[in-house]
């Protein structure tokens, strides 16, 4: 006597169904952009990852009928184009909200306070990891390196920098996200949404008056190697230990005052451990020979 599958608790399913097209309004503009990206390129192949930015652009994640328009356009399969779409982070697989608000929990981040940031975020947001909030507007995640440890704690709100936070201030930017208040970058352009940010990925330009004069450049804490490389003395700066620690007495050596506008990294003042550790505080780091 046989067993049939379904007796056997057993689904085999059905396969998924092709994926709907675009609207044919839709489908036409598109097009026009992606012939426009193609152009660029000498092999259409290589014309994916901005395809996909474009399409993100449309629906704000990268959906299965975005997956097929790239496939169309460039004669490839969709399997070749998922196999993409899912290998690179930046490009989101569900809806998401209007900023993507990335906490960076890498070592240095997290030792400087990444971890308590996140954890304080996702309490304050009612959101875990990857998730968003009831309105639309905030998706929550913890992000790999920045490549700005010298501004640690870092957060990211659509690929900006949001350098030195903390707790605190970080509450305050996705209230400020959320109630549609002005929110500036530490550096680089004015933020905009994450569909107009997938735009601008695309290779199009970014129109918003300003936007491109705006700078980007690195702080002094980042500079530091190459102006000593140059020849150039650096200014003499002594942090001072944590009060209290065995430590704590004057010092000869001038502090290096910076000016207000001074872009200083978080690094150019001692920072309380991590809420993620409590048992185990940073204490004073105890000078060599003792």
């Amino acid at each position: 006597m046989t067993t049939s599958s379904s007796e056997r608790g057993v689904s085999l399913g059905m396969p998924e169904l092709p994926a709907p097209a675009y609207p044919d309004d839709v489908r036409t503009r598109l097009e026009t952009d992606a012939r426009e990206i193609i152009a660029r390129y000498p092999d259409s192949r290589s014309a994916l990852l901005p395809l996909l930015h474009l399409v993100q652009s449309e629906e704000g994640h990268v959906t299965r009928t975005g997956m097929r328009f790239c496939a169309d356009v460039l004669g490839l399969t969709t399997a070749e184009v998922t196999a993409v779409a899912t290998f690179y982070t930046m490009y989101r697989r569900r809806p998401s909200g209007d900023y993507q608000v990335g906490v960076c929990t890498n070592t240095l981040c997290a030792v400087m306070g990444g971890d308590a940031i996140f954890e304080e975020l996702q309490e304050h947001l009612g959101v875990g990891n990857g998730e968003t909030t009831d309105d639309g507007k905030i998706t929550l995640e913890h992000i790999e390196c920045n490549a700005a440890c010298d501004f640690a704690p870092v957060v990211m709100v659509n690929w900006e920098f949001f350098d030195n936070q903390d707790p605190a201030s970080a509450k305050r930017l996705v209230d400020d996200l959320r109630a549609g208040r002005p929110v500036e970058p530490t550096r680089g352009a004015p933020l905009c949404t994450f569909k107009e940010t997938a735009r601008i990925l695309a290779g199009f330009p970014d129109e918003r008056p300003g936007a491109v004069e705006a700078s980007g450049g690195a702080g002094p804490a980042s500079l530091v190697g190459l102006r000593l490389a140059r020849g150039e003395a650096a200014p003499a700066r002594v942090v001072h230990p944590r009060e209290g620690g065995p430590h704590d007495e004057p010092h000869d050596t001038a502090v290096h005052k910076p000016s207000p506008t001074e872009h200083l990294s978080s690094h150019d003042a001692p920072q309380d451990t991590s809420a993620s550790d409590p048992a185990h505080p940073a204490g004073p780091t105890a000078e060599e020979g003792e």
